[in-house]
């Protein structure tokens, strides 16, 4: 479960032991019925994957509630809506398939870790369970543990995204589609969006 180096910060610190007992009473191999019940409760994961040159990339991924399929006690799935056309995700799993998530209840003050490996589907049986998606990622899992919860900040849900989207697929156009610098690479669908908007900070929630 350790690399070489890990093992090397645990000997310097002296905390081998502790690591070691730690491994054994939190990773397991597949999701419990506790890990799932876990799972299903959450509305968001992070997403962390590396791509060719061992560069990682961490995506936050969103959605309703219970977004995230439990399929079995081997197998995570959920779905990829629309975004910015970069793929970086996808793109990387499809390169190197190797992903780990990190699910965060600041309501609980709880998370779990899940690391495996994951493919991307265009065509798959579960996006009819997810309109709006446009593929279906499916983890299947090495390993799964919990962490010490002390640091996770307690923070209270006000409201789930407007953009995810509703039963019937739909949902509103992002307010960064409407930036000038976009207007003449729009998709097809979306060209009718093409605006005169400059302040990329605004269309990002940046703006003070």
């Amino acid at each position: 479960f350790f690399t070489d180096a890990q093992r090397e910060v645990q000997d310097r610190a002296g905390s081998r032991p502790m690591a070691d007992r730690l491994e054994a009473v939190l990773v397991h191999d597949r999701l419990t019925a506790a890990d799932a019940a876990f799972v299903a409760r959450q509305n968001m994961v992070f997403l962390a994957t590396n791509d060719a040159h061992d560069q990682p990339q961490c995506s936050y991924k969103g959605g309703a509630r219970g977004f995230v399929s439990v399929i079995d006690d081997e197998t995570l799935a959920f779905p990829d809506y629309d975004g910015n056309g970069m793929h970086l995700s996808i793109g990387n799993i499809d390169d190197t398939r190797r992903v780990a998530l990190l699910f965060v209840d600041f309501e609980k003050q709880a998370r779990m870790r899940v690391l495996g490996r994951a493919s991307a589907h265009e065509r798959d049986a579960l996006l009819a369970s997810y309109p709006g998606a446009s593929r279906i990622v499916r983890v299947h899992v090495d390993s799964v543990f919990s962490n010490c919860p002390r640091y996770v900040h307690k923070m209270q849900l006000v409201e789930e995204s407007a953009y995810v989207p509703t039963d019937g697929g739909g949902a509103p156009d992002p307010s960064w589609k409407r930036l000038n610098a976009v207007a003449d690479v729009l998709a097809p669908e979306d060209r009718d969006l093409a605006g005169v908007d400059t302040d990329l900070n605004k269309t990002l929630n940046r703006d003070s």
